[in-house]
Parts: C-alpha cells; structure tokens; sequence
C-alpha cells in the first residue's frame, strides 16, 4: 500500500522559510518521480516542483523559480520541499505526489494527505 505523509507546514511571516518533508512507504521509491503539488482555496490543484527519481532532473512552476528548491534522499524514502522567501500568495495546502514513471515529465498518481502552509504577518 502507497503512503505518502508530508509535514513541515505551519505559519510563517512573509520573507520567513519552511522545509516540507514526505515520507514515502509502499513502493520502490527511487524509481519514480516525485513532486509537490499545492491548492489554494477557491484555486485548481497546481504543480510546484517535480524530481525525477535520481535527483538529476527538476522543474519548478515558474511562481516559485528561485525561492524553492526540491530535494530527495533515496536512502531514507523521502523528498523535500525548501521553501524560502515566501509570499501570502504561497499560502495553500501542499501535497507530495508520486510520478507513474521515473520522469518529471508524465503524471503522478498518487496523494498524500497534504500539509497547510499559511504566510501571513
């Protein structure tokens, strides 16, 4: 059984950093892609970064180019999202995301249950 369980999220003021972690269980881990998701209230699901499954590869939504960073260690089954220099705009639920191939490009296919980000002075 997939797992995916993220964390790090919290409140945080403008200009402030936060480091998102997701553990994964339940499938060969360093074969897939990975990514971070986010949604806002009242806003469609948007793809923040993706990983391709040794870390050699990496896109990111051009909102977030130089302020993020994603991460992934393969021997502890987990990746990261550095988030720094954040904006009111960067507040929404952020969800880890497994890639249906080793690629960042293609889809991902299954969810973890999310973590809430909010960036408010």
């Amino acid at each position: 059984q997939i797992q995916l369980v993220e964390s790090g999220g919290g409140l945080v003021q403008p200009g402030g950093s936060l480091r998102l972690s997701c553990a994964a269980s339940g499938f060969s881990f360093s074969s897939y892609a990975m990514s971070w998701y986010r949604q806002a209230p009242g806003k469609e699901r948007e793809l923040v970064a993706a990983i391709s499954s040794l870390g050699r590869s990496t896109k990111y939504a051009d909102s977030v180019k130089g302020r993020f960073t994603i991460s992934r260690d393969n021997a502890k089954n987990t990746v990261y999202l550095q988030m720094n220099g954040l904006k009111p705009e960067d507040t929404a639920v952020y969800y880890c995301a497994k890639g249906s191939s080793w690629s960042t490009v293609g889809s991902f296919d299954s969810w973890g249950q999310g973590t809430q980000v909010t960036v408010s002075s």
